[in-house]
């Protein structure tokens, strides 16, 4: 890259977005900023905030199936847990983090902008989440309780329960109305403020895997949206679109609803994916491997993925011609994900590998999520999908997905960007110890899943049969290690912005994409001048190994 980066300033003076005074002080500053640097940041204290409370309930649950006829609450209680869990775990943290968060933050310097094409329209998708996840908590307190239903709502529980449904379901609805208004602002401002002479393929990878989860989120979205709208106005008005009662279909709300929620997964694993593409060509020092076929294969998850949503319903009694095609397009899904994983690891390959805390969750990051696209390959057969349905088995594919992949994803981006978003290192040292907490706990937490479902397991049991015990006690004891770790790693995240190091040079991990090219922290518009494009993002150097080669050849 090359063109002239300096930093913003206001009266001859260079301030980074932390310091900067504008129309609004203290924390009216934050609160009605249009600053994408700053609504990243309220995203992220918002996200994290919602991750706590569902790392929670994830942990009571565990705690809750240590033995087979309970252990702290009863079956009622136990529903709401599972259901809040997954709840807020998939609508208010893993769906929205990478892009809210990092995408929000970063999108518009890796491009070369110096905010995105609607600040306020950002602003206000912030105020959406909110507002959604704020209701979404309220139904623990208000009368009936907690929705019960599982994350899915599948009919007939969510016409029939006596909990805050329609409370419940309005708040996904805003929240959705907030996944949007990202998703055209990204879109916007890819297509009409990259850089001078920075062309398609010139952008960075995480810049592609925005892009592909952006069209995913707008086309895909308002569906899911006008699903539960739909269930709030059978519940009210009884009009009998899925209640069979009424002379509904409740196969027509799976259809429906996995319409959206399995492409929901790829809104979750792209920009995961597009952080481990930053990560490892950095801590490899090698141009990345096949940079075409990385970004085409962010379009083509968000293509095909968006085609197999029936795989989710091969016990529901659909067509041998519809269990047919949905297997086979589960089947082609997998080989874009697949091109992914051989381009990381053949990025890998003759590297100057640098085993720092962000190159350590991505390469976890790897192996995890390895193991859940396997295991949802085993799924795509019809047999083997038909026995294990709704079996532990199931379970464990999803948190290998979505934990194993975007969580793993999430705290390597922290590691990663953290320093260059606040200007402060954390403790190195202490971050290691807590990716192995969190590695080894994870693990022994979730792979037992697979053998209960192998077993005969069912999901979403309060009580369960002795037999199955050994390996819920297993489970729940790596729950206490991962969490551990996740406390240990947030603790030491947090402290760095308090009293870390401060960092004074612009480039910490040697980096060659642009936000490495600004100040740290970054100042308010990013660029004085917008910055002239001519080099590709990972033009490195070849690596002192292979040069060594090179001389003793």
């Amino acid at each position: 890259m090359s063109g002239e980066t300096l930093a913003v300033s206001n009266n001859g003076h260079e301030v980074s977005y932390l310091d900067y005074e504008g129309k609004h002080k203290g924390i009216l500053g934050w609160l009605l900023s249009t600053d994408h640097k700053r609504i990243g940041i309220l995203y992220l204290i918002t996200i994290i905030s919602f991750f706590a409370v569902g790392v929670t309930l994830g942990f009571l649950i565990r705690l809750e199936l240590l033995t087979p006829e309970g252990t702290i609450v009863g079956p009622q209680v136990y529903n709401e847990f599972f259901t809040l869990h997954g709840i807020i775990m998939i609508f208010l943290v893993v769906v929205p983090v990478v892009p809210s968060v990092f995408g929000n933050f970063f999108l518009p310097i890796l491009i070369g902008a110096k905010d995105v094409a609607f600040p306020r329209l950002n602003l206000l998708s912030w105020y959406l989440y909110i507002i959604g996840g704020a209701m979404l908590l309220l139904t623990i307190v208000l009368p009936g309780g907690a929705p019960d239903t599982g994350w899915t709502f599948y009919i007939p529980y969510s016409v029939r329960t006596g909990t805050n449904m329609i409370f419940t379901l309005t708040a996904l609805f805003i929240v959705g109305f907030s996944s949007i208004l990202t998703g055209v602002n990204f879109l916007s401002t890819i297509h009409r403020m990259r850089a001078p002479g920075m062309s398609w393929f010139k952008m960075p990878l995480f810049t592609w895997a925005l892009y592909a989860t952006s069209w995913i989120q707008v086309i895909v979205t308002p569906i899911v949206g006008i699903t539960l709208l739909m269930v709030v106005i059978e519940r009210v008005f009884h009009v009998g679109v899925f209640d069979p009662t009424l002379g509904g279909d409740p196969i027509l709300f799976q259809h429906m609803f996995w319409m959206y929620s399995h492409p929901a997964v790829y809104i979750i694993i792209v920009p995961a994916m597009g952080v481990i593409s930053e990560i490892i060509p950095v801590f490899s020092q090698r141009t990345i491997f096949g940079y075409k076929a990385i970004a085409y294969s962010s379009l083509g998850i968000a293509l095909f993925g968006s085609l197999v949503w029936a795989h989710h319903m091969f016990a529901t009694g659909i067509s041998s011609t519809a269990e047919f095609v949905f297997s086979l397009l589960t089947f082609l899904v997998a080989i874009p994900s697949a091109i992914k994983v051989f381009n990381w690891t053949a990025t890998l390959y003759k590297g100057s590998i640098k085993l720092d805390p962000p190159m350590l969750y991505a390469l976890a990051f790897i192996f995890l999520f390895s193991i859940g696209g396997l295991t949802g390959i085993i799924q795509g057969a019809l047999s083997v999908d038909i026995y294990l349905t709704d079996t532990y088995f199931i379970v464990g594919h999803i948190h290998y997905v979505v934990f194993g992949g975007t969580g793993f994803g999430l705290f390597a981006a922290l590691h990663y960007w953290l320093p260059k978003m606040f200007g402060r290192m954390y403790n190195q040292k202490v971050a290691k110890s807590s990716f192995w907490a969190i590695f080894v706990g994870f693990n022994i937490l979730y792979f037992p899943f697979f053998i209960l479902g192998w077993m005969g397991m069912p999901r979403r049991s309060y009580h369960y049969l002795p037999q199955f015990q050994l390996y819920h006690v297993i489970s729940t004891v790596g729950s206490w290690i991962m969490v551990t770790g996740i406390l240990i790693m947030l603790i030491n995240l947090l402290t760095s912005l308090l009293k870390g190091k401060k960092i004074e040079e612009q480039n910490i991990w040697g980096g060659e994409t642009l936000e490495w090219k600004v100040s740290t922290p970054p100042t308010v518009e990013n660029f004085e001048e917008i910055p002239n494009v001519v080099d590709g993002p990972y033009d490195y150097k070849q690596n002192e190994y292979a040069e060594l080669e090179e001389e003793v050849k």
